[in-house]
Order: C-alpha cells, then sequence, then structure tokens
C-alpha cells in the first residue's frame, strides 16, 4: 500500500486551514468585545442623560442637581434632564434608579438617607449596596445644633451639663423622624449620655418659631436652612456636627472638639444601577469631579452653606457601606422607625 504524506495531501490541508480561519475570526471578535468598553467611554454620551432627583423641585438637593447638571451638559455637549420622584423619604427615586437601565444614561443624586433607610425601613424595595453603585460625592451640608436665645446654656459643654441636670426636661425639634439631623441628635444623646425629648416637625419654619419662642429648647438642621435665623440673633449656634469648622462660619465650634471623635454630615452623591460598565462610571465620576472644581459652582454651594466634595466610585462604595452599618446601630438604640 502507498503511503500518504500528511503534510501534502490536499485533503488534509482544508481542515487545518478551515481550523485557522475560526481560530483568527474568533481572536478578532475577542478583541472587538475587549476594545468595545474602551470606545463606550470615549463616545458617552451620546444622548441626553436623565437624573432622577428622589424631591420635589426647589430645595437644597435640587439646587446641587441644577448646578451638576449644568456642569455637565456643558462637557458633554449632551443635556442632562432633571426627572423628580419625590416621596418615601428619598425611596421612590431611588428605586427608579435601580430598577433603570444600566447603560449611563439614567444616574441618581442621594443624600444621608440613602445610607440611613436600610435600617429605617423594613419594606425596601432595593438593596441600596447590591443593586446600586456609588459614582461620586457631590457635596457635603453641614448640620447644625442651634438653641433658643434664652437657653442658660451657651457652649456644648454647658448644654451636656444642663442636659444631665434636668433629664427629659430638654427638648429638641429635627426635621422628621429618621432624618440624618434627627439620628445626628441620637448619636449625640447616646456619646454624651444625655436625655433630650425629641420633637419631629414637618418644615423648618414651624420648627424655628418654637425654637424663638422658647417653646423647644433647640433644634437640628441644616446649616443653610439656619444661616439667617443664626445671623440675625434669633437663635444661637451651639456647635456643627460635622469633624472640622464649616467655611465662612468658623466661629462655630463642632461637636468633635467636646466629644472626640463625633461625625455626622449630610452627604449628597451621584448613584447608577450596579450593572452599569465600569469604563461608565469611571467617566461618570471623572466628570463628576472636573464638574465640582467650577469657582462658579464652589461660590454658589458655598452661599448655601455646602462644600463640593467628590470621589471615586471604590470611595464613594466604601463610605455607603460604613454609613449604613454607622447609622443601623444609632437607629436600634433610638428605637426610630419609618414604615
Amino acid at each position: 500500500m502507498r503511503r500518504h504524506d500528511l503534510n501534502t495531501n490536499p485533503q488534509h490541508k482544508r481542515p487545518i486551514k478551515g481550523f485557522l480561519h475560526t481560530a483568527i475570526a474568533l481572536a478578532i471578535t475577542l478583541l472587538g468585545l475587549l476594545a468595545a468598553p474602551a470606545a463606550n467611554a470615549q463616545t458617552y454620551p451620546t444622548k441626553p442623560v436623565r437624573m432622577i432627583v428622589p424631591f420635589p423641585p426647589g430645595g437644597a438637593t435640587d439646587i446641587i442637581a441644577r448646578l451638576l447638571s449644568q456642569k455637565l451638559h456643558e462637557i458633554w455637549g449632551q443635556p442632562v434632564v432633571l426627572d423628580y420622584k419625590p416621596g418615601g423619604g428619598t425611596v421612590i427615586g431611588t428605586d427608579a434608579v435601580a430598577k433603570a437601565a444600566p447603560d449611563g444614561y439614567t444616574i441618581g443624586i442621594v443624600i444621608s438617607a440613602h445610607f440611613i433607610n436600610p435600617s429605617l425601613l423594613s419594606n425596601m424595595p432595593f438593596d441600596t449596596v447590591k443593586d446600586l453603585s456609588g459614582v461620586s460625592t457631590v457635596a457635603i451640608s453641614h448640620i447644625v445644633l442651634v438653641a433658643t436665645p434664652s437657653l442658660e446654656a451657651n457652649t456644648l459643654a454647658e448644654l451636656i451639663a444642663l442636659a444631665k441636670k434636668n433629664p427629659g426636661k430638654l427638648s429638641y425639634a429635627s426635621p422628621g423622624t429618621g432624618t440624618s439631623p434627627h439620628l445626628a441628635v441620637e448619636l449625640l444623646k447616646t456619646t454624651a449620655g444625655i436625655d433630650i425629648v425629641h420633637i419631629p416637625y414637618k418644615g423648618a419654619s414651624p420648627a424655628f418659631a418654637d425654637v424663638m419662642s422658647g417653646r423647644v429648647s433647640l433644634q437640628i438642621d441644616p446649616l443653610q436652612s439656619s444661616m439667617s435665623n443664626i445671623k440675625s440673633g434669633k437663635v444661637k449656634a451651639i456647635a456643627i456636627t460635622s469633624p472640622s469648622r464649616a467655611a465662612g462660619f468658623a466661629e462655630i465650634p463642632t461637636v468633635a472638639e467636646t466629644i472626640p471623635g463625633f461625625s455626622v454630615q449630610s452627604v449628597a452623591g451621584i448613584i447608577v444601577p450596579s450593572a452599569t460598565p465600569r469604563d461608565i462610571v469611571n467617566r461618570l465620576s471623572a466628570d463628576i469631579n472636573k464638574s465640582l472644581q467650577s469657582p462658579d459652582l464652589i461660590e454658589r454651594m458655598g452661599q448655601m452653606g455646602m462644600e463640593p466634595s467628590g470621589n471615586t466610585p471604590e470611595q464613594f462604595d466604601a463610605l455607603i457601606r460604613s454609613e449604613i452599618d454607622k447609622w443601623a446601630k444609632v437607629v436600634t438604640v433610638s428605637g426610630a422607625k419609618r414604615d
């Protein structure tokens, strides 16, 4: 029998040639898939981006969203459309973000309620950590504890001493149960070992009226909504809960100066659905941080008692997790619920 050389037999060349063609085609496809994310990040966005705001128009969060959306519009050449979905202590709007297509064209703005709600609510429609990803923080809003002008205490140390002499007799107003100002005082009560009665209000104006008249001893509220009353002398500032003094209000001491390590700030940040491609998330974060460096944005936020504050997606995710753990303990001790 005649032996055939497998290397020269035409019938054996066909499968080898076909295999090579298939391998090359697969390699080209794989390279295309690997290159696609980079191309997406470079061209994103190619259409308008929706920013969900979990509040009605007009508040501080809306102002932050408007300032940021304008700056992103300038960078992208694409409009950022604000979509207001208030209700549920920010849960309704944030749920809309969690359930949106994870393509970078739906983003959401959140505040500290985003960290508190997992412990405060038993019927959350989404998992804050698993269903959503942080993009960047945007702003820090200082929280200030003020007192009726007639209160005997003028400093935090004096207030703590007064409260210990009169347990349960002093009261404080807050914007509502489960808000970051409310839980800031609950954390203060636990840390300082004092008993002050909580009186929740549905708005700053009626609360300030009662504090000014002396019907309520204290009020805890964002600095931006307290500034005019502090400057006019209608209430007196005791301390801010941030770890450092507020720019423009350096005369107001921090709680941490009396109770080392105490830190509560109202944080605003941007989130996306967790399945959003990381290259898009990173592009968003970079452009947001670039926006936060704009002098006019910095000035406008400063006028409202806020400070621009950006970071990376990884840093914001780490902050979200640490804040959830922190407030879970405070909610448990205070017994606060908002179902």
